[in-house]
């Protein structure tokens, strides 16, 4: 729902500041320009999240972004695509199989939707429970 943007706002800064990806002040701002881009996407279920709450408090949380994919070799007639993002457990809650049970539930939604190929993009904390989902490394490159 849009009303969650700011709450899947919150724990995307929370997960790159605690990666050390973005000081303290770059997480709050990518906090405030993440809540509106989020809203935009639940609207129009280009994302699609999950929430665990504990005694009504938001402590993990995760989800995937939607894509068309165009033909590639194997895949000819390309395909409906997901991008696995912000998946975050806060601290006091790590360790407890809340992340495991996000990645359960959007692997099994991903399924019953039909989606072709997931990605996801795996912080050093993350990288051994995505292997055990059977998740493999890529060639992938960037260019800012």
């Amino acid at each position: 729902m849009p009303s969650d943007a700011a709450a899947i706002a919150h724990q995307r800064a929370c997960m790159f500041r605690d990666m050390g990806s973005v000081s303290e002040a770059e997480a709050d701002r990518l906090f405030q320009a993440s809540v509106p881009w989020l809203e935009r996407m639940l609207a129009d279920r280009s994302y699609v999240g999950w929430l665990a709450l504990h005694g009504g408090e938001i402590v993990a949380g995760g989800g995937i972004f939607l894509r068309d994919l165009g033909p590639t070799p194997g895949c000819c007639e390309g395909g409906r695509g997901g991008h696995i993002a912000n998946i975050y457990t806060a601290p006091a809650y790590r360790r407890l199989g809340l992340a495991r049970s996000l990645m359960d539930l959007i692997l099994t939604w991903a399924k019953s939707e039909k989606l072709d190929r997931i990605t996801l993009s795996a912080s050093t904390e993350g990288k051994p429970l995505y292997e055990a989902l059977g998740f493999t490394a890529t060639a992938e490159m960037q260019l800012r």
